[in-house]
């Protein structure tokens, strides 16, 4: 199996000075450490291959811990293997040599050039000059990905265990052009719950009318209703919680130069008052019953 590059950080968690909250939050596309020889196997240019990232959201959150939850983010780019997704995702036409049989090569994310490999950035640009082996695309799951999940259930074990329950928040960005189906409507901020399968109604609607407080048009699902990390942790019969928060990125960074706007620090603050207002149902949320790991079936 090929190691991790030496220079290459996988992520970090950001740990309150206490757990008060039932809350983890969770930036899994804000990586930005590009290993050398990914980007001298790339045929884009250094700021094409970032066109995937969720721009500095590890940054908007950064005040989560502040308000007792912790922070998960990756170091490592979504260009190079993406921990939203099946853990196996992958288009054989990428790999030299034949991939496991357990492989999902016909989900409809592989088809579209982003599985847990992704053959594509965001905006149909091909990443690879050549054909990657086999053996290295599953060495970055190994190595990467699974490392990465195993902190994430770590975290959302340990919160559901103290509390009784765990809300996990997803953060992500999404493109300034997104509209709504049928609309002139460009949102703010979508909330996926997954048509309200990973979290319980009165999480997301708490969610939709704090940022609606804050002056931002927010809706719910649609055209993102949240990636496997929201439907795999969320289990709200359980006492566990997953939400996916968009944010439009034209709010906070140039798209064209991938620059922090003026107002950066800003939409940071807005975003530390929504992570204390949504602790502040944290009584809610407690509920009785569920004892051990509510994850140990995994």
């Amino acid at each position: 199996m090929q190691p991790v590059p030496a220079e290459f950080e996988l992520f970090d968690v950001r740990e309150p000075e206490q757990h008060s909250i039932p809350f983890v939050y969770n930036s899994p596309h804000s990586g930005r450490d590009y290993p050398q020889e990914f980007l001298a196997r790339s045929r884009l240019d250094g700021l094409s291959i970032r066109r995937s990232e969720d721009h500095f959201v590890d940054e908007l959150f950064a005040a989560a811990p502040d308000h007792g939850a912790p922070l998960l983010y990756a170091k490592f780019p979504r260009a190079y293997v993406d921990v939203n997704r099946e853990p196996y995702e992958l288009d054989p036409k990428m790999f030299t040599g034949p991939l496991p049989p357990y492989v999902n090569a016909h989900s409809v994310r592989v088809a579209g050039g982003l599985g847990t490999i992704a053959r594509i950035v965001a905006e149909n640009m091909e990443i690879y000059r050549e054909r990657l082996t086999a053996e290295e695309g599953i060495a970055r799951i190994e190595t990467i990905y699974k490392p990465y999940h195993a902190c994430l259930r770590r975290l959302v074990a340990r919160t559901h265990a103290r509390f009784g329950a765990a809300v996990l928040i997803d953060c992500h960005s999404m493109p300034g052009n997104i509209r709504l189906s049928g609309s002139a409507v460009r949102p703010d901020f979508i909330i996926g719950d997954r048509y309200g399968t990973s979290a319980s109604a009165d999480i997301t609607q708490a969610a939709l009318e704090i940022l609606e407080d804050f002056g931002f048009t927010a809706v719910r699902n649609k055209p993102y209703a949240g990636g496997f990390i929201t439907e795999h942790y969320g289990r709200p019969a359980r006492g566990l919680h997953a939400l996916q928060i968009e944010i439009n990125r034209a709010l906070y960074v140039d798209e064209a130069t991938l620059q922090k706007r003026a107002n950066f620090s800003a939409m940071a603050a807005i975003l530390s008052r929504f992570v204390a207002r949504m602790a502040d149902m944290s009584p809610s949320l407690v509920v009785t019953g569920f004892e051990g790991d509510a994850l140990a079936a995994e």
